[in-house]
């Protein structure tokens, strides 16, 4: 097994879209729903603290190694996709922090509302107002843990295949792989471990 790791700094805001479990109160209205619960799509964890889920940001890797469609040398026509999706880890919760380097805090996220389609699908009939959370500036630290013996051997590639994650896939909700802008992201520093 190899650890390499990674300093992420946001290319554009990051906003959450995690389901929400509450339910309606008896009386409640839509609008005063909206407002109760908008931070329940926020991840954070039992001190408040923000973070991106790991198996988010895996996704993120995996999906710019599809993306890319990269042959690995040597053989063929493979790709490093699946090498990155049953090879690579992502264990631990990437806590952000402000460019003060003060952790970000649920209590502490601004809201944004937008009209946007009932069902979640772009082109359909009906909108209704939505609010999310949504982080203008943000930094974070990945480890991404390494099994397979072609990663182990080629770092390099994490490296690569992260900053083409921030590029073309991003994280949360209206990323670029879901043809929006927030949730981009920069590599800035990579540590290629042991």
């Amino acid at each position: 097994m190899r650890k390499v790791s990674a300093i992420l700094k946001s290319a554009g805001p990051l906003s959450f879209s995690k389901p929400v479990i509450a339910e309606k109160e008896q009386g409640e209205s839509n609008d005063a729903f909206r407002a109760r619960t908008w931070r329940d799509h926020i991840h954070a964890d039992a001190d408040g603290r923000v973070f991106i889920p790991p198996d988010m940001m895996k996704n993120a890797l995996a999906g710019a190694a599809k993306y890319l469609s990269e042959s690995v040398p040597g053989k063929g026509k493979a790709t490093w996709t699946k090498h990155f999706e049953a090879g690579a880890m992502i264990v631990a919760p990437i806590y952000i922090v402000d460019a003060e380097n003060r952790p970000i805090m649920r209590d502490d996220v601004a809201a944004e509302t937008l009209f946007l389609p009932a069902d979640g699908i772009r082109g359909s009939g009906k909108r209704v107002w939505k609010t999310y959370p949504v982080i203008p500036e943000w930094t974070g630290r990945v480890e991404v843990l390494l099994f397979d013996r072609l990663l182990i051997d080629h770092p390099e590639k994490t490296e690569q295949y992260l900053d083409a994650a921030g590029k073309f896939n991003g994280i949360g909700r209206f990323r670029p792989r879901n043809n929006g802008y927030y949730g981009r992201f920069t590599v800035e520093q990579f540590n290629h471990g042991k």
